[in-house]
């Protein structure tokens, strides 16, 4: 009783805390804004904390926008694991009713061949209609009983398989967003992983070209710095956009760490791969970013991007270090520009890390 009445006080002082966050800070009492400042209060996560924190040193509040965006970032895609856990444990109570619904059913018909067994036997004996017609009457009985838990049984089935198909579609939305980057919409590292192994394998075996764009922010650290984590986000946001607009079809996009993005381009030759990137890093360059909570204009955000080719005897990793190493040849010479591994800027050891 002890330990429920200290849980009590505990929680109902972070609850207090949160009201007092909204409060203060003349927010609505919105649930989004009250867990906000719940997890906020209980200190638990760190990264949410630091982003508040900051944002309210620099601007002195929080404004729907942002607190829209730090939901987003930080609390929303935490659910995914609870929404694993709820619908496959909602897949394994149906698979325990069907079980049961089964066992029943196979119950009933080992009954209903030992009541066949036994009448065969007492017909052969049967000497005078009434008994064999009370037998008759009996198996008849039987049957009919045997028919009805059959319908029962089929009726169960097919609401069972009706909920075990929708379970498998909410599996399904939650795998495709586990492969989501949440901040960007675009996939994330582990989709990029698995998207570019499957397209470099198909691309050897039917002899296809296959070209591979890495793009990364110019500065990024400088918006982080200067304007704050939640500028930097919308920056990644912006670039994202571009991507999406400007991929189609079986290419593919993902946000492959931090500030740095990469495109599969398969049935791809190089020269076309390169007229794709330099159609991104115009179509990035031609977006002026304007910060939300006050409107100012930051100015434009520019990208360098490596280019590399598939070449026999390649796998996914030489890949994409050359595709790295010509990313970084293209901020070593100047940012805001398309290196590929036919350029003279091209090192293949070229791993210097710059901003």
């Amino acid at each position: 009783m002890i330990g429920l009445l200290d849980e009590h006080q505990r929680t109902l002082a972070f609850a207090e805390v949160a009201l007092g966050q909204i409060r203060s800070l003349k927010q609505p009492a919105v649930p989004r804004n009250y867990e906000i400042w719940y997890v906020y209060a209980t200190g638990y996560n760190a990264a949410l904390n630091k982003i508040i924190n900051e944002t309210l040193a620099r601007q002195g509040r929080l404004t729907d926008s942002d607190l829209e965006q730090i939901y987003e970032t930080y609390l929303s895609q935490l659910r995914t694991t609870d929404r694993i856990d709820k619908v496959g444990a909602r897949v394994i109570n149906e698979i325990d009713d069907v079980m049961t619904l089964i066992t029943d059913a196979l119950s009933m018909t080992t009954a209903f061949g030992h009541n066949l067994d036994g009448a065969t036997q007492k017909l052969g004996k049967a000497h005078d209609l009434n008994t064999v017609m009370t037998l008759v009457q009996s198996l008849v009985k039987s049957t009919l009983e045997m028919r009805e838990n059959n319908k029962l049984l089929e009726a169960r089935l097919i609401v069972s398989k009706q909920e075990i198909g929708n379970l498998q579609q909410s599996l399904e939305a939650i795998r495709a967003e586990t492969l989501t980057d949440p901040l960007t919409g675009l996939g994330n590292r582990k989709y990029f992983d698995r998207t570019i192994e499957d397209s470099v394998q198909h691309a050897l075996q039917h002899s296809e070209p296959l070209s591979l764009l890495m793009f990364d922010i110019d500065h990024f650290k400088s918006f982080n710095d200067n304007y704050g984590h939640l500028t930097g986000d919308q920056v990644l946001r912006l670039v994202a956009m571009s991507l999406r607009a400007s991929i189609k079809g079986q290419d593919v996009t993902a946000r492959y760490g931090g500030e740095e993005f990469a495109v599969v381009l398969p049935n791809t030759a190089l020269r076309q791969a390169l007229t794709v990137a330099d159609h991104i890093r115009r179509a990035v360059m031609s977006k002026e970013l304007k910060k939300k909570s006050t409107g100012e204009i930051l100015g434009r955000v520019t990208i360098s991007v490596g280019v590399s080719m598939l070449q026999n005897g390649d796998n996914t990793d030489s890949l994409i270090e050359r595709a790295d190493a010509c990313l970084y040849a293209a901020k070593r010479n100047g940012r805001n520009r398309v290196v590929c591994e036919a350029d003279p800027e091209y090192a293949p050891t070229d791993h210097i890390q710059v901003a």
